[in-house]
Order: C-alpha cells, then structure tokens, then sequence
C-alpha cells in the first residue's frame, strides 16, 4: 500500500547482490571528531566524547562483521535471504547518519530582531542583515555550523518551471481588463492595494521596468536583468565572516522598491526559494543544530509558501519572536502564536518558546510613573530593566500556558517547561552598557540548545549500540546448528501468538482513533454555526474594498490564500474550518504526544505491543531450550525494538496529511468558485468576486463541506491504522521467518565473528556505565554552581575577546 511505503524502519529495502558488496562510508577522523565539542563546557564535552566513542567503536564493529560476511559469500553462487537481509542491515546502520539535525526555528514578523538574535547566538554581529525596525530578511536562512575550512552559503533560486508558474500569477494578477473603466480601476499608484504593488515590483526587478505592461509570453521570451545559473544554485564562499556577509548581502536583505541602480544580486531577489548558510566548526554554535531565520507569515509564491509551512512543521523547537513593545497584543504576534503551536500538531515540534527581544529599551520616567510591581525602589535603568524583564517572563509565561492549555493535551511536555519565555538583548550583549551578558540571556539559548543536542546524542547512541549489539548477537548464532529438530515448534507458538496480539493492537488503535469522532463532529456544528461570520470577517474590509481588489484577485488564485512579506495571511479555508480544530485539536495532540504515559496516546498501544512480543519470546525461550541458543531471543527482542521503533517517525510524519485534510478537503471543494471569482474583471469587480465566493461557500455548505471534511480526515486517520497494522504484520513475520534455522533462513557457514561480539557486548555494557558517568558529572555541576559565590560566571573569557581585534573590529560595527 502506498501509505506504508515510506516507513522508517530497519528493514531494508531489496538489493540486488551487486550493492551487497558497497563500501561503506569512511569513518571521521579523530581531529574532526575533537573540533565538534568547540561549543561544550569541559563537563558536557566529557560526556560528549564518551557517546562519540561508543558511536565510533561500534561502527568500527559493524564494519569488521560486514567485511568478513561478504569476504565469506562473495564467490557463492546463491545468497540466501536471511544471510542478504543481514548483509544489509549491517550496511544501512554503518551509514546511518550520526545524528539527525535538530532544527530550531526563530519565528517573528516584521523587524522582531530575529536576525540581530540569531546573530548574537553564533557570535558575528552584523553578519545577518540587521535594520531597525523595517524588514530585513526577505527569505528563509538556515544557518548552522559544519566541517568546511571557510564560510559556505547556498542560494537556492525557483526551478525554471516554478518561476513560470510565478510568473503567471503575477501577470493575471496585473493585467485586468482596464479599458472596462469603473471604480476599481486605480489612476493613483498610492491607491493599489499591497497584492498588486509586490506583483508590478517582482516583475520590475526580474525583466526591468516596464515589465508590468507586458504579457505571459512577452515575458517568457524576454531576458532577465539578472545573471540565472542554470544549476539554479549560487555558492558563496568566503575565508571571514564578514567578506561572506557583504557577499551575501544583496540576496537576503529585503529591497527597497524605490530603489535604484539595482545589481544583478538584487535583480534575481525574486527568485530565491532560501538560502543555506554553513560556517565553520564553531564555539557557540554546536554541529547537528540548525538555526532557521523564518520571515513574515508566509509567501505569494506557491513553493516558497509550501516551503514555509514545510520548514515551520520539520523544526522541533520553536522560538516566537517578539520585540519588547509589541509582543503584548497584536493581531500578527498572536498569529505567528497560534501558527506555532499548530506545527505542534501537524509537524515534529516538540517545544515552544516566546523569546522577547530588544529588552533593553525601556523609558524610565515612563515605567516608573505606570509601575504597579514592588515595593523597592528603583534605583537607575539597569534595576528598572530587569524588573520590567521578570514582570513580562511571569506574565506572558502564565498568558501562553493558558493558550497551550487550549490547545495541547494536560499531560504534555511543553507545559511543564521551566522556561517559556526568555527576555534577551542583541544590543547588550555585544555592548554591555546596562545588562551583563548573563542577564541578556543569550548564553542561556546556547545552554538550551546545547542540552538539547547532547540529549538527543545520547538518546541516538543508546539505540544505535543496543540495535547494533542484536545483529551481532544473531551473526555470531549463525554457525550453531542446536535445537533445530525443535525450531518450527518454537517459530510455530510464537507465530500464533504474533498474530493474536496483532489483532488487539489493530483493535486498540481503533479506539484510541475513535476518540476524535465527536469532537469532529461537535465541530462540523460549530462550523456550520459560524461560517458566515467568519468568512465575512476576511472579506469585509473596515475602508471599504479600497486597495483590496487585487488582494481578494491574490486570494482566489492561490485557491483562498495570500500570504505577503508585510501583510497579515488570509486563509479563507483555515478560517472556516477554525471551529472544527478548535473542538478537536487537545484530542488531536494527545493521540499524538511524544512518550509512553497511559491514556489517549497511540505510542503506549504501540510500546505494550513491543513488550509483550518481548516477554513471550523470553517465556517460549526459558520453556523450549533457547537457553542454549540465546543469540536468537536476544536478536528478536532487539529486532522488535527497531522494527516498531521506526514507527514513530512514520506516524508523525502521516499526523501532518492528517491534521491538515480538513482545510484541504475545504479548499477543494471551492475550489472552483475561487477560479470563477478571479476571472472577475471590470466595474465593481471586487463586490462581485465577493458575491461569488459566498455564494460557492453556501452552496458548498448545503452540498455537506464541512462533513465531507470530516470524512476525508477519518478516512486518513483509518489508513494510518492500516499501515501501521499491516508494516507490523509484514515486518515480523519476515523477521521471524529470517530467525528460524530451517529451509532458506539464517543458517550458514560464514566466517568467525566471535572477537566483533565479544567487543560488542563490552560496548552494550558501556552504555550502563556511560548513564552512570552522565548522573555524576550532572550532580557534580549542580553541585559546584550551588557553592559558586555568584550565578553569572567570570566574564574573564568574554572580556578576552571583546579585547581582541576581532571583538573590537565586531563591536564597532555593531554600533
């Protein structure tokens, strides 16, 4: 089935005996491996370096047993399947990545000092461009550390046909039928509304001015201002941050529209789908984390607009960015909000921060006049910063743990989160005229991200060993030839058992997915109820429908939404389906919470599944003799672990089609009153694009929209069952076929890797103690900074570099 396909899991995929032979991937070097701890303290670079070596000694494991496996069948004529199945998964984890990144999206609008932040974090002033309060980043940037020698940054431009797809929504959002004259033809430029001033400047930009008057395929034909490599990708490099910076400058900074005597940089803006920025081993910023700048509220441009949900849903820690003076209240911060935590729903986000920006601004008289806190006295600025700091942590920390409330199951992690809300100053940090560097709170995101990254290692390797140490467990059984009269009676029980628990895992599942019927349904009312209101909330503008023509054309031709660099998003579908994910989504998040808490998750179904395999095998074990063939218990519980393991990822990344074919079974379905209204043209064509937007809505409301929205996200919640159930029922009964010594199973004279399992098994045991190591070095660092004399750290290090050329270079620039 075509929904099973893309499961992440270890069984490998078919081989031909040509590819069994591959060489696996070179191991890192030791001098490589040192310099990825640059950005740790002595503690955590201790424990680092311990998971590193597990990590290194098992592939170093791996490998030897790959090497002797196919040294010992590459002149036969036949492999059999067992011994291939082997052969692979050894070679699938040898070139397993080291760890996935772990991306953390900074998501802010307009001037929020997303840039200034992440510029701080990684220790370059100025090398992100930074501008007050206007729009400085005009398009998504990853920024994150690697093994190049020099500073890397990829421009990714829009493929030929996805430019002419642009293209072509640009030009009808342009060209309307003028010569029919009426009240919405605009004599005055101030007049057009924001839709058709972006269109007629990417136009400009692209093919010069004067573009805006010229068709389609007057367009197609013509050459483009700017130099367009046909790879459609632009690598900078650079051996300073800041000859990068300027370099990189043109392609990333938002332009001004009045601009003149563009470059051909600037001329190809436009085009830039986003841009991958890699720096070299860096000490503040560890390799595996990616920081991601995400501007605005998304793109007119349907790829850039996909891409920017897309890298939304793949972060798992998210920041909502906010300056100081506008994150209490606005319509576009408590958009970004409520955006954020639906990635918590639909996509891999597993943690949620405000982060309140430019905190050291602050007007004294005036906070000293309207101060309600306290009863001490302020004694100058810095006192009076940090006070307004600690009243906003507490308060915004209380406001977004309600709103999660709302929307997030009660048991789940982001609300038990120490810290919600962090209050940080770029400006401080690199000047230091008020604030400390400890009280700017950016050393404080460095320490979040790293415990997040040594985390996530830790989880990695312990798996990594312990699967690793199952293969070599069933390598090392391959030559034993005991018990075999007795083996189809121990494979025969089990299979039986198999089965019967699979049925009640299918049965669980069931009920667990059931759980959001009626709150889907309580929805649809809710929706029926308001859907007027709503809609008309987005189409009734407070001026009138001045300078919203070709906004609401914008709207209809990318099928109810527009997204703009400076504009609120309007998403009519989203906004008529809002009642229904209101109902259902604390239900939606707690089938899909992370862990193995009891309750309405579906991963405890899927774990008491795992443990009772386990339990079974070890009791037919203990009954039928396999105490003298311990290697296969021991291969098929750590193979049950990997198997259902990779589940995890599969469901999660079936959550997102889930969550959202509500809002896309609705815009499907006006999907054609959207084509006929952006047709409209001519006298009081806004009203009448209106006219026929509503009178699709109701009749697609009568004809059951919003049940049919109900049916198509139950449809999908039954083929998540169904692939689950079924990548069980394959993956097991091929894993136990593979186990049992009869017929074309695993048996087979191979070479001896008695020496790879025995340092193997010295390397499962390493992991207890690594745990061990772990706990001690934790208490002992809480324990030293429980005596420090002072929380802030010595500064001596810091004031080193700011001492430095360098520093001082980096400081003049910031000012």
């Amino acid at each position: 089935m075509a929904e099973t396909e893309d499961l992440l899991g270890p069984e490998p995929l078919p081989v031909d005996d040509d590819d069994l032979f591959k060489e696996p991937m070179k191991k890192r070097r030791r001098s490589d491996r040192e310099q990825r701890f640059r950005a740790f303290p002595s503690v955590e670079q201790s424990a680092l370096k311990e998971y590193e070596k597990l990590e290194s000694r098992t592939r170093r494991v791996l490998s030897n047993t790959y090497q002797k496996l196919i040294q010992s069948v590459f002149l036969d004529d036949g492999i059999p399947n067992g011994v291939k199945y082997l052969i692979n998964r050894l070679l699938a984890m040898i070139e397993k990545p080291s760890l996935e990144p772990i991306y953390i999206g900074l998501f802010g609008s307009t001037g929020a000092g997303k840039s200034s932040l992440i510029n701080a974090i990684i220790q370059q002033a100025m090398f992100l461009p930074v501008s007050g309060d206007s729009i400085c980043t005009s398009c998504i940037v990853q920024v994150s550390s690697g093994c190049c020698e020099q500073y890397e940054a990829k421009i990714h431009l829009l493929s030929d046909q996805e430019w002419k797809v642009e293209l072509k929504n640009l030009t009808k959002l342009v060209h309307r039928t003028e010569e029919a004259g009426g009240e919405d033809v605009d004599t005055d430029v101030w007049d057009r509304d924001e839709a058709m001033e972006e269109a007629i400047w990417k136009l400009q930009m692209v093919y010069g001015t004067g573009a805006e008057r010229k068709n389609y395929e007057d367009l197609l034909r013509a050459k483009p201002k700017g130099k367009i490599p046909t790879s459609r990708i632009i690598t900078l490099k650079a051996e300073e941050a800041g000859e990068l910076s300027v370099k990189l400058d043109p392609y990333i900074r938002a332009q001004m529209r009045d601009g003149d005597g563009e470059s051909g940089e600037t001329r190809i803006w436009p085009l830039i789908k986003h841009v991958e920025v890699t720096l070299p081993r860096s000490a503040q910023i560890p390799e595996g984390v990616v920081l991601v700048d995400i501007p605005g509220t998304g793109d007119f441009n349907s790829k850039r607009d996909e891409m920017w949900k897309k890298t939304i849903d793949k972060c798992s820690v998210i920041w909502v960015i906010g300056d100081v003076e506008r994150v209490s209240g606005g319509r576009a911060h408590e958009d970004l909000l409520n955006e954020s935590i639906k990635a918590c729903q639909r996509g891999f986000c597993m943690d949620i921060a405000l982060v309140v920006t430019k905190t050291d601004r602050l007007n004294l008289l005036e906070y000293l006049r309207e101060r309600k806190v306290g009863t001490r006295a302020i004694q100058n600025q810095r006192e009076a910063v940090l006070e307004r700091n600690e009243t906003i942590k507490l308060q915004r920390s209380r406001i977004l743990k309600e709103k999660l409330k709302r929307k997030l199951p009660a048991d789940s992690k982001i609300l038990g989160a120490s810290d919600l809300v962090y209050t940080v100053s770029a400006h401080e940090y690199w000047q230091q005229a008020l604030l400390t560097e400890e009280e700017t709170e950016i050393p404080k995101l460095r320490e979040y991200i790293r415990k997040r990254l040594l985390d996530k290692k830790r989880r990695m390797v312990t798996k990594y060993v312990t699967e690793a140490f199952g293969l070599l467990l069933l390598t090392d059984g391959f030559n034993s030839m005991e018990n075999l009269p007795n083996e189809h009676l121990h494979m025969s029980g089990l299979r039986r058992f198999v089965e019967e628990k699979t049925v009640l895992l299918e049965r669980a599942i069931e009920q667990c997915f059931a759980l959001v019927e009626w709150p889907l349904q309580e929805g649809v009312l809710a929706a029926r109820a308001s859907y007027r209101r709503l809609l008309g909330a987005c189409l009734v503008r407070s001026r009138g429908n001045q300078g919203f023509h070709q906004t609401l054309k914008a709207v209809c031709l990318k099928n109810g939404i527009y997204a703009s660099r400076t504009l609120a998003r309007i998403d009519l579908n989203e906004a008529m389906a809002q009642p229904i994910y209101d109902q259902i989504d604390p239900v939606f998040g707690a089938i899909f919470r992370a862990g193995n808490t009891p309750g309405l998750a579906l991963m405890p179904h899927i774990e008491a599944f795992k443990h009772s395999l386990q339990e079974k095998m070890t009791e037919i074990g203990m009954r039928n003799g396999w105490k003298y063939d311990g290697y296969k218990k021991s291969f098929l519980i750590q193979e049950i672990s990997a198997i259902l393991g990779g589940l995890e990822g599969y469901i999660l990344r079936k959550k997102r089609k889930i969550y959202e074919s509500v809002t896309s079974s609705v815009q499907s379905d006006l999907k054609p009153c959207y084509e006929e209204a952006a047709q409209i043209t001519g006298k009081k064509a806004c009203e009448r694009m209106k006219d026929v937007i509503r009178r699709g809505v109701e009749r697609q409301v009568a004809e059951g929209m919003f049940e049919r929205a109900q049916e198509r996200m139950q449809h999908q919640f039954q083929l998540l069952k169904n692939g689950i159930t079924e990548k069980v029922k394959g993956s097991i009964a091929t894993m136990l076929a593979l186990a049992s010594s009869q017929g074309d199973g695993l048996y087979k004279e191979l070479a001896d890797v008695r020496s790879e399992y025995e340092e193997m098994e010295k390397l499962h045991r390493s992991l207890r103690e690594a745990a061990e190591n772990a706990l001690l070095r934790r208490g002992m660092q809480d324990f030293l900074l429980r005596m420090s004399p002072s929380k802030a750290p010595p500064k001596t290090e810091r004031q080193r570099w700011r001492l430095s050329p360098k520093g001082r270079k980096n400081k003049a620039t910031a000012k």
